[in-house]
């Protein structure tokens, strides 16, 4: 099954979406920063998909996104902002201004998050058309 590396400064957060992905059969690797994440991936570490938070300290998704999506040796990993900022410029930002695959609202229910999740990692594998988000609809 696929790895996905939970991005979050809330710890609490972090265990919440281990536990629904484990159930689903991911291997999930976390990360408490983006400069966490940065090394971890540094050393080696090549997740299917990271689901990032944006608001964190030291380091911000946006900012850690950008650098992952400037690294040859990482630029091709999916990366999804998971995120309470879910206004339409919060996903302009994401996908235009930082590289984001997917902007994920953390307000969407449980069931949403993993489709969403397993259809990330399914057009990741087929190359698969994005389905249109809210900017591309505009």
């Amino acid at each position: 099954m696929a790895t996905i590396m939970l991005v979050d400064d809330d710890k609490m957060l972090r265990l919440i979406y281990r536990v629904i992905l484990e159930q689903e059969g991911y291997q999930v690797i976390e990360a408490e920063s983006g400069l966490e994440c940065l090394k971890i991936l540094g050393e080696g570490e090549k997740p299917d998909l990271i689901l990032m938070d944006v608001i964190m300290p030291d380091l911000d998704g946006w900012k850690t996104c950008k650098r992952i999506k400037e690294n040859p040796e990482t630029k091709d990993i999916v990366v999804a902002m998971l995120t309470v900022l879910d206004q339409p410029a919060d996903e302009v930002r994401s996908l235009k201004s930082f590289g984001a695959d997917w902007h994920i609202s953390k307000r969407m229910n449980k069931t949403l998050i993993l489709e969403t999740v397993k259809w990330l990692l399914s057009s990741q594998k087929s190359k698969k058309e994005k389905p249109k988000s809210i900017i591309e609809i505009k």
